[in-house]
């Protein structure tokens, strides 16, 4: 995309097949209403081959709501959380963020072969990719609780789900969750959660819709986003426990990078560091209705496990 000296350039979506060209020197990006601008200081640490490609080729999973997803079905554009930050990163690093497709199981392995330079797909940090990637870590996400609107049973927290009816994805690591807390549950006399299984999530919202249950658990940035796009009379809300702000057994999702570009990683995390410091990494959450999950510092390989 082209702009004159005094003038900007906004980032459009980009196609999957068809990734960004690399954007005007004097480019500016415009993304969840902030306008980037190029740190020219940031752009001389990039490798020698990406300032020149003018992009960082990025893989992701599509679709993976709120991280990734299509903007109209049966069409490439992108948008979503990890796409947008992408392009945020993008301006502030002065190249384009260029996504393409792939399966989320051969992510890591074209990264190692030179398809990818990095990957953006709410790739959780651990330390077995920790061997063949790096990771620049730019949110904490673990499972949140959904409840109807205005929180008619008054949830807080984990130990408020003893004894209620509580919807669940079978099969995931949510459900181990619950079971985890039934011997609190019992001990403290509250009665065990009644746990109801469902085999997709949006089965366990219908019967939070229903009534059938009075709470869902779920990972908490999809818990976000389904509250934040439910149709009007289908209203969820979101529970914000301050003890848990990334949600509950919460992980860091990193943005993988070759290790055969440490220049691009120290890039990432500056740039990261740069979009916190500013306000601009809230605003891209909030647009998806998980600012809570939102890192306070650029941390690099920060796994949990």
């Amino acid at each position: 995309m082209a702009a004159a000296v005094a003038a900007s350039a906004l980032v459009t979506l980009a196609s999957c097949g068809d990734p960004d060209p690399a954007p005007a020197v004097n480019a500016v990006v415009s993304v969840a209403g902030v306008e980037i601008k190029k740190d020219q200081a940031l752009h001389d640490l990039l490798p020698d081959a990406i300032r020149k490609a003018g992009k960082v080729r990025v893989a992701t999973d599509v679709p993976y709501p709120p991280f990734e997803m299509y903007v109209k079905e049966g069409e490439t554009a992108l948008t979503g959380l990890d796409y947008d930050l992408g392009q945020a990163l993008g301006g502030k690093l002065g190249v384009t963020f260029a996504f393409a497709p792939q399966k989320f199981d051969g992510i890591v392995p074209a990264i190692q072969a030179g398809k990818f330079d990095a990957a953006m797909s709410a790739i959780t940090d651990n330390k077995e990719r920790q061997q063949v990637v790096d990771f620049v870590d730019y949110s904490q996400s673990g499972s949140g609780i959904l409840v109807g609107d205005g929180n008619p049973s008054k949830i807080e927290n984990l130990d408020d789900l003893c004894g209620l009816k509580v919807a669940v994805q079978a099969a995931t690591n949510q459900l181990d969750l619950l079971k985890s807390r039934q011997d609190a549950c019992a001990k403290a006399g509250k009665g065990r959660i009644d746990i109801q299984t469902f085999p997709k999530d949006s089965d366990a919202q219908l019967a939070l819709r229903s009534g059938k249950a009075v709470a869902q658990v779920l990972t908490k940035p999809a818990a976000g986003w389904v509250a934040k796009t439910a149709d009007a009379g289908k209203a969820f809300d979101l529970v914000e426990d301050p003890t848990a702000p990334g949600g509950y057994n919460a992980s860091p999702n990193g943005i993988a990078i070759s290790k055969q570009l440490p220049e691009l990683t120290e890039a990432v995390q500056k740039a990261l560091q740069a979009l916190i410091d500013d306000g601009t990494l809230v605003k891209i959450y909030n647009k998806y209705g998980v600012a809570s999950i939102a890192v306070k510092e650029a941390t690099r390989n920060a796994a949990v496990d």
